[in-house]
């Protein structure tokens, strides 16, 4: 059986069952009462069964009627909550935004920014992967999340990759370590002689310590790995050596006892940027995010690690 009502049939017939009144029904409907019975007929002869009883005096519901009833108002709540949704989605007032983001930046530079985002957009679902750069490419490829906040990459050109902020390199040291007494920066050179804990393959950390090395024509071989950055500053407080981190990842790390140097020649900067889908328009609500963290790093000139 092939049954083909709108919207406009359905209110219809709530309009008369709640009337039970051809031509209050017609006034309210805008209709008149033979345009009204017509439509009636024809959607009785849709359903084919028989939704009211009728005489010249009285209009009834049929037993059919009433279950009719009860579904069309149904009916009619899911779709109007389906055009609010919609209407929602697309002002970016209701939907979901899913992100992902280096676990450095989502532990510094998003709880501020979601916040202030959550006061001004209650009803929009949040998601956060903190996950490492190579990870975030590809839930940004599959469409797991709507963007990505990671360090740049090359390899991963069928995305999109738009600049946002830098951030430089920092020596993480033992409180007691020969190092700790220098005063200014230290030369990347100057740290090779000691145990390095690094982070592990395929991270950006990991990469732009070995660049950074190969400046200086040598060869970047850690003699401990890791893949958290509280398990690296608590090898480095534990003294099993330094530790080559960025200046957002070396913000979030508390222990007492490390002492923190900048990293120069070569002055070494992470690029961190966004990344979308170069074939997909971000949606309303994961546009209205982004304004909010373009806003949030506007007055501190886009720098995170100069801040």
């Amino acid at each position: 059986m092939h049954i083909n009502l709108s919207m406009r049939d359905i209110e219809t017939v709530l309009v008369l069952g709640r009337t039970l009144n051809f031509r209050q029904s017609a006034d309210q409907l805008h209709l008149s009462q033979s345009a009204l019975s017509t439509q009636i007929r024809r959607i009785e002869d849709d359903l084919g069964v028989k939704l009211f009883d009728r005489t010249t005096r009285t209009v009834r519901l049929t037993v059919a009627g009433e279950v009719f009833l009860r579904q069309a108002v149904v009916l009619r709540n899911v779709f109007r909550d389906a055009l609010d949704a919609i209407a929602g989605a697309a002002s970016g007032a209701r939907g979901r935004v899913a992100v992902a983001a280096l676990p450095s930046l989502a532990a510094t530079l998003l709880p501020p920014v979601l916040m202030k985002y959550h006061l001004a957009h209650p009803e929009v679902e949040l998601k956060v992967y903190d996950t490492l750069s190579g990870a975030a490419f590809d839930l940004v490829r599959s469409g797991e999340v709507d963007f990505a906040l990671t360090a740049a990459d090359p390899q991963q050109a069928d995305l999109q990759y738009d600049p946002m902020m830098s951030d430089r390199f920092v020596l993480l040291i033992p409180i007691d370590h020969r190092l700790a007494r220098a005063k200014g920066p230290i030369r990347w050179a100057d740290t090779i002689d000691y145990p390095h804990v690094s982070m592990t393959h395929p991270s950006s950390v990991r990469q732009y310590s070995e660049w950074a090395f190969l400046q200086n024509k040598i060869r970047f071989q850690p003699l401990f790995e890791a893949e958290h950055l509280s398990t690296i500053a608590a090898m480095v407080e534990c003294g099993f050596g330094v530790a080559a981190l960025p200046q957002i990842a070396a913000a979030i790390v508390g222990h007492r006892r490390i002492v923190k140097r900048l990293l120069t020649a070569p002055l070494t900067k992470r690029s961190i940027g966004l990344v979308t889908a170069r074939s997909r328009t971000l949606s309303p609500t994961a546009a209205a995010l982004l304004a909010t963290l373009q806003d949030y790093l506007s007055p501190k000139g886009g720098i995170v690690s100069d801040r």
